[in-house]
C-alpha cells in the first residue's frame, strides 16, 4: 500500500486512519531526510490536524476525496499558508509568510490530501541539478553520491525514497522529467496552461509548467484529474474544460499512432539511454521512427528566452545584491541580462515556426517516444560528462532532449526504465497539446507489462 490511490482507499475503508498514515509519512522523513536532504521545511503541526479532520469526516459518513489521508510534498516554490517561500533562494528566505495556499496545493488538500512539507530545488529553479549554495544538494535514493536532477529534486527523491507518495514540482526546461528520470519515478508536465500556477514562483513565465511525480500512472492520473481547470488568476490557465483521465487509462490503445524521434534525439545520448527507449519501443510493437526537424535550435531558443525571461524578473535584485545569489544561478542571469532584446524576438520567433512543424507532425503521429535525459544520474560536484567521445558541461546538457519539447508546451510524461545492474533512466512519452489522456493510456498499458516502475516496481518505498 505505497501508492497514494491504495492509501486513500484504505482510509476511506477505514482500515488505516489519516493520522496513523501521516505519522508514518512523518517518521520516514525524519529518519531518511537528514541524508537525503529533499526537505527545507516540514509542516507536521498542520499535518496531523488535518489528518485528524479527514478521520472525523469519515466517522461522520462524509466523503473526505479522492486523496483521503495521502501525504504529499511540494517544491518550495508553491505558496503554503504561513511559510516563506523560499524559491530555493536566501533573498526570499527574508519574505513574509504566503497569507494562502497556491491554487494546487489547495485543490490537492480539497481532495483529502496532506500536506507535509515544502521540498528542495535548484535556486529560482534554474538548473538541473539541485546542487543548491544555500540549502544543499538533494541525494538520489538508488545512489547517495549522485544527484537526483533538478530543479524539482527534492520532488522527485522524495517519492523515489518513499517519503511521499505524491508531490508537486515545476518544469520550464525539464526541471520536472529530468529529477523524475535520474531518480526513477514518473514525473508528468502537462500541456503548457493545462494546470493552474496561481501561487507558484515564476522563473520564465512564457514556459513554466507545473506537474507531479509518483510511482504509479493511476497516481499520475487522479492527481492531474484533481489538478485541472480554469482559474482566473492565472492568466495562462485555459478555459478549457477538464478531461478527466482515469476512466480513460485502460481503453484500448491499439489505435495510438507511436513512432520513436530519431536524428537529434539519438546524437549525444548514452547507449544505455537509447536502450532504454528501445525497451518502451518493443513493449509497445512500435517500429516507427519521426525526425523532428530544427530541434537543436529549438533548444537554443529556449536557453535564450529562459534566460531573458529569468533575468528580467530578477534584475534589481542582480543589481543591489548579486552576492546573495546562489553563483551559478547569479551568472546565468547576469549573461541573460546582456542578451539582445532582437534574440529574444527572433527566438519568439522561431518558436512559432516549430510548433507549425509539429502540428505537422501530429497529422500523423499521436505519441513521439524520446530519451528523457542523455546519461544516469552524475555524481554530486560533477562538472563534465562525455558524450560522443566529446567532453561538455553536465549542467546544461542534461536537459538535451527535454528542452525541444517544453519550448512549445506538448505534454509529456517521462516513464522510468530500470535496466539491470544500472540506474534508473527515463524515457518521454509526448504528445500534442491536451492529449494528457493519451499520453496516460499508453503508460499504463507499459505499468501493466512491468516494463515501467509500478506500485510494485523500483521506487524504493520504505
Amino acid at each position: 500500500m505505497n501508492d497514494a490511490v491504495s492509501i486513500a482507499a484504505a482510509v476511506r475503508r477505514g482500515e488505516v486512519s489519516a493520522v496513523e498514515v501521516t505519522k508514518a509519512a512523518l517518521a520516514r522523513i525524519t529518519t531518511q531526510n537528514p541524508q537525503l536532504n529533499c526537505f527545507t521545511a516540514i509542516t507536521a503541526e498542520t499535518a496531523l490536524i488535518d489528518a485528524a479532520k479527514i478521520d472525523q469526516e469519515i466517522a461522520q459518513g462524509k466523503n473526505p476525496g479522492l486523496l483521503a489521508g495521502v501525504p504529499f510534498a511540494v517544491k518550495n516554490l508553491y505558496d503554503i499558508a504561513g511559510l516563506t517561500t523560499l524559491a530555493g533562494s536566501k533573498i526570499n528566505a527574508e519574505n513574509p509568510p504566503a497569507n494562502q495556499d497556491a491554487t494546487a496545493v489547495a485543490k490537492l488538500k480539497q481532495a483529502g490530501a496532506i500536506l507535509v512539507g515544502a521540498l528542495n530545488m535548484d535556486e529560482y529553479a534554474y538548473g538541473f541539478v539541485t546542487e543548491n549554495s544555500h540549502y544543499g544538494a538533494t541525494h538520489n535514493p538508488h545512489d547517495l553520491q549522485r544527484i537526483a536532477g533538478g530543479s524539482s529534486g527534492g520532488s522527485s527523491a522524495a517519492v523515489a525514497a518513499g517519503l511521499v507518495p505524491l508531490t508537486l514540482g515545476s518544469d520550464t526546461n525539464g526541471s520536472i522529467r529530468v529529477p523524475a528520470a535520474l531518480c526513477g519515478v514518473l514525473g508528468f508536465k502537462p500541456t503548457y496552461g493545462r494546470l493552474s500556477r496561481t501561487g507558484v514562483a515564476l522563473f520564465s513565465s512564457s514556459l513554466d509548467h507545473v506537474g507531479t511525480f509518483a510511482c504509479s500512472v493511476e497516481d499520475i492520473a487522479t492527481a492531474f484529474d484533481l489538478l485541472q481547470g480554469e482559474d482566473q488568476r492565472d492568466p495562462v490557465c485555459t478555459k478549457r474544460s477538464p478531461e478527466l483521465c482515469v476512466p480513460q487509462l485502460y481503453q484500448d490503445i491499439s489505435n495510438i499512432k507511436i513512432a520513436i524521434a530519431n536524428d537529434y534525439f539519438t546524437q549525444g545520448a548514452s547507449p544505455e539511454a537509447l536502450a532504454a527507449v528501445q525497451t518502451v519501443a518493443d513493449a509497445l510493437s512500435v517500429t516507427d521512427y519521426v525526425t523532428i526537424p530544427e530541434a537543436h535550435r529549438a533548444r537554443a531558443a529556449a536557453f535564450v528566452i529562459t534566460a531573458s525571461e529569468g533575468a528580467n524578473l530578477h534584475l534589481e535584485q542582480l543589481k543591489s545584491r548579486p552576492q546573495d545569489f546562489d553563483p551559478a544561478t547569479r551568472d546565468r542571469f547576469l549573461a541573460g541580462a546582456l542578451i539582445p532584446s532582437s534574440w529574444y524576438i527572433q527566438a519568439q520567433r522561431f518558436r512559432s515556426w516549430y510548433g507549425d512543424r509539429f502540428r505537422e507532425i501530429w497529422q500523423n503521429v499521436d505519441i513521439i517516444l524520446a530519451p528523457t535525459t542523455p546519461i544516469s544520474a552524475p555524481l554530486i560536484g560533477q562538472k563534465t560528462m562525455i558524450l560522443d567521445g566529446e567532453e561538455i558541461l553536465v549542467r546544461p546538457h542534461l536537459g538535451l532532449f527535454t528542452q525541444p519539447l517544453s519550448f512549445i508546451g506538448l505534454p509529456v510524461l517521462s516513464v522510468p526504465i530500470q535496466l539491470p545492474n544500472a540506474l534508473p533512466l527515463g524515457v518521454q512519452i509526448i504528445a500534442a497539446p491536451y492529449n494528457e489522456a493519451v499520453i496516460l493510456r499508453v503508460a499504463a498499458v507499459l505499468q501493466s507489462q512491468g516494463v515501467i516502475t509500478g506500485e510494485s516496481g523500483t521506487c524504493l518505498i520504505g
